[in-house]
């Protein structure tokens, strides 16, 4: 036999284990009174999933200020470390990029007066020019490119005729990016003069 407040005691238990779903009425002769329904227990699978799926979520919102402690932790001793490198190396820098600029204009300025000296050159041996043609040709070439040889009017061009040959030479200086420092530049062009020959 077994004794007979073994069970209620068990059903007790059991009810105060279990979470309130809802509350239904139940019909008992004599009275009416409400007694909670209890929902069916949970599988101990899926009090398992629970748990973890909890413990997963407190580990993915640590992790970021874990990552965080340990990326200062290990970079501590180099911290500061690249602006005194930044500042070491922009000198070096800033001068491959001025003499870039500079090699640049130096390169126009000498491809300029090397356009000016041949335009003079094909002013100067037309058939029959008068003199000083190449150099008033090559003067309004220099004032229409800008102002990339400086100095090209002191002395300003100068061109050489023989019986058969034309010489202009244009000289100036390129743009300076460097103050107080001048880069000179010449260009000399070669013709014939145009003349009557015998077959």
């Amino acid at each position: 036999m077994r004794r007979a407040d073994s069970v209620p005691g068990r059903r007790a238990a059991t009810a105060a284990r279990r979470p309130v779903a809802a509350v239904v009425r139940r019909r008992t002769p004599g009275r009416r009174h409400s007694v909670p329904a209890l929902a069916p227990p949970q599988p101990r699978a899926a009090r398992h999933q629970l748990r973890a799926a909890g413990r997963r979520r407190v580990a993915a919102d640590r992790q970021p200020v874990a990552a965080v402690v340990r990326r200062l932790a290990a970079g501590g001793v180099d911290r500061g470390a690249n602006p005194v490198e930044l500042a070491v190396a922009m000198p070096a820098i800033l001068l491959l990029l001025f003499a870039s600029i500079q090699t640049a204009a130096w390169f126009v300025a000498r491809s300029t007066a090397l356009n000016a000296a041949q335009s003079a050159v094909n002013a100067q041996r037309l058939h029959q020019a008068p003199p000083g043609t190449g150099e008033a040709r090559a003067a309004r070439f220099l004032r229409a490119a800008g102002g990339w040889l400086v100095d090209w009017d002191d002395p300003g061009p100068s061109c050489q005729t023989s019986a058969t040959e034309v010489t202009c030479t244009v000289r100036g200086r390129s743009l300076s990016v460097v103050p107080g420092v001048d880069f000179p530049v010449r260009q000399t062009a070669h013709g014939t003069v145009e003349r009557w020959t015998t077959p």
